[in-house]
């Protein structure tokens, strides 16, 4: 059993006598920043859309994409209430690329799935302010890979911005799979999406290292399928976070020491 450490260090390295490591994304591998409320975004995207024939005003698009966005994960919470055994109902995760579509749809438009990919990641693109690894992230991960351990990603996120991400990072490579909360309708902490890596790969928890910057979606969700926790306290943390959650804790991070 792991003692619970506080290591109090800027650049922590992880211990390397687990078979399995379990990352999430952002805060913990890739630092990012994204500003949604900009007008400008909201009237280039209106450009997009009356591009291709679906005539918005900015102001408007941009409360119809948020509308839109409440009513789905309403939808898929009744859903998931009428059928329990398939996700929890307090953490629906929607499909954004859905949002995306029914706004060319409410408008008369048709899109196909290239025309939304590329809508999609174009909001991405104007709403990033910067989106970048953590100092030594990729170094970590080589690391890992050189000593034969096995990689997962857990990551509460949509997979239209995120694998395109890690692609453009560079990281996408070192894992050897990757589950994204889009795919699944659910997010951590949801006991069933860590039981979807869980299903897909049977691992020994006791041999597992789950690593997050989240002390509840993160290292609460973890714990409850018995993974090892390893916490880490950065610029992107909750505020006020609970900064000893892990089975090891790191306050201070910038980076990993590799």
């Amino acid at each position: 059993m792991l003692k619970n450490n506080n290591i109090k260090t800027d650049k922590p390295t992880l211990p390397m006598d687990f078979d399995n490591y379990v990352f999430d994304l952002y805060g913990t591998l890739v630092d990012i920043h994204t500003e949604e409320d900009d007008p400008k975004l909201w009237a280039k995207l209106a450009m997009v859309y009356g591009y291709n024939k679906a005539v918005y005003e900015p102001m408007e698009l941009k409360s119809r994409y948020a509308a839109l966005v409440k009513i789905k994960e309403g939808e898929l919470k009744n859903t998931l209430e009428a059928n329990p055994g398939y996700a929890h109902e307090a953490s629906p995760e929607i499909e954004i690329g859905e949002v995306f579509a029914t706004l060319y749809s409410e408008k008369g438009v048709e899109p196909s799935e290239a025309l939304v990919l590329y809508t999609a990641q174009f909001y991405r693109a104007l709403s990033t302010e910067y989106v970048k690894l953590y100092e030594g992230t990729r170094e970590m991960l080589e690391e890992l890979r050189q000593k034969g351990r096995k990689i997962y990603l857990l990551s509460n996120a949509q997979r239209l911005f995120t694998e395109h991400e890690m692609h453009t990072l560079d990281i996408f490579k070192y894992f050897d799979d990757i589950f994204i909360s889009s795919d699944y309708r659910t997010r951590k902490p949801d006991k069933r999406f860590f039981d979807e890596l869980l299903m897909k790969y049977p691992m020994d928890p006791e041999k597992t290292l789950f690593v997050g910057n989240d002390s509840t979606t993160d290292i609460k969700g973890a714990k409850t399928v018995g993974f090892k926790t390893f916490y880490i306290n950065s610029n992107i943390s909750p505020e006020n976070d609970r900064l000893d959650a892990g089975d090891y804790n790191v306050q201070r991070f910038s980076g990993w020491g590799y």
